[in-house]
């Protein structure tokens, strides 16, 4: 079977999808809008993959990449696959559609979306929303990392949704022993993942337990403002090991992230919209006890006051959290076997292989 990936192979997701398709003898290809991360070196051979050297504006893409349309049509004919993966239905999945439709490849179009392109870009305008539904129209099969999105995906037109998470490839090593008021969020620091929240949240734990502490990772357009905004709220800012209350550490990579889920006790993501989230469920693995903002993608992993913290829009009780801390190793130790039971991402990739083998090639 030969597959072409389609999508930012600058996005460690896109390589994630790379990596779990290439393990299982599939005839790999990979066509991204920008470039390539060094990881597809040696994954993907540089004759079976494109860079179309986008710039883009946001992760999705714009409407500037149809410009690479033509190269993209011209290589995909030569290719000659039997399916055509798009990631991101409102630019990679567009791209797909039309190189399928103008170039008349015989192909078949499956659509993995991603978040924001279900839940966000179709309410932008009646052409965005257009545009969706005729991708997913065009897709044999696409996937949703979430039952919510599912059914929005459902409503918009798609035929036939395929539900997994976007789940771990291996389950982290047990954690050692926790910092009780250890807090960690690694979402990007952008208007949709609300860090200002993130921060008043935190500054309202810190004024009822003093040795809570916060670390932020990642970097975004927001990453300017946000050290004298906690500086505002009376937070120390700097370094944990120098007495500080809240460290800002930027972008990090795996290992990196890795040695702050181990010892934190908490883990907060707080956007306005979100499907279910890779960085959810890398610190749930972790032994983390998420606390989410109020959406319905979050109540599918959390319930609320069991395993974690429904933080509603309106206001946040932080005497909620004492029962939970009461009893978090139990809590910890739940949430690692859940996304062993119900998260590795391995077993769904088969899943969805076996399902395009059922549906042929075209």
């Amino acid at each position: 079977m030969r597959i072409v990936l389609i999508g930012d192979g600058l996005s460690p997701h896109l390589l994630k999808w790379a990596r779990a398709l290439a393990a299982r003898r599939v005839e790999l290809w990979v066509a991204s809008s920008r470039g390539f991360l060094p990881g597809f070196d040696g994954l993907v051979a540089p004759g079976r993959r494109l860079a179309l050297g986008h710039e883009a504006a946001h992760a999705g893409g714009n409407v500037a990449v149809l410009a690479k349309l033509p190269r993209l049509g011209a290589w995909l004919r030569r290719v000659d696959a039997d399916w055509l993966h798009a990631h991101y239905l409102t630019s990679h999945g567009t791209l797909a559609w039309l190189a399928r439709r103008f170039w008349r490849l015989r192909a078949r179009l499956v659509g993995s979306a991603w978040g924001s392109d279900i839940l966000v870009t179709p309410e932008r305008s009646p052409a965005y929303r257009w545009l969706t539904r005729r991708v997913l129209r065009a897709c044999a099969l696409t996937t949703s990392d979430s039952a919510y999105m599912a059914r929005r995906m459902a409503e918009l037109g798609a035929a036939e949704v395929m539900t997994f998470p976007f789940g771990l490839e291996a389950m982290p090593p047990a954690p050692p022993a926790k910092s009780p008021w250890l807090f960690f969020a690694n979402r990007g620091l952008e208007p949709l993942y609300r860090p200002e929240r993130v921060l008043a949240l935190f500054a309202a734990v810190a004024a009822h337990r003093p040795e809570a502490r916060l670390v932020v990772a990642n970097d975004g357009s927001l990453a300017a403002t946000l050290a004298d905004q906690a500086r505002q709220l009376g937070l120390r800012v700097g370094r944990l090991d120098e007495g500080a209350q809240i460290e800002f550490t930027g972008r990090l990579d795996a290992a990196g992230l890795a040695a702050w889920y181990a010892p934190a006790r908490w883990y907060l993501s707080l956007p306005e919209s979100d499907s279910v989230s890779v960085s959810v469920l890398e610190a749930m693995a972790q032994g983390c006890i998420p606390l989410l903002s109020d959406l319905p993608a979050n109540r599918e992993l959390v319930q609320d006051g069991r395993n974690g913290l429904i933080v509603p829009e309106d206001g946040f009780e932080i005497t909620a959290l004492e029962p939970l801390a009461a009893a978090a190793e139990a809590i910890g130790r739940a949430n690692r076997e859940w996304v062993e039971r119900n998260a590795l991402f391995a077993p769904s990739v088969e899943r969805f292989l076996a399902r395009l083998r059922e549906l042929g090639p075209a």
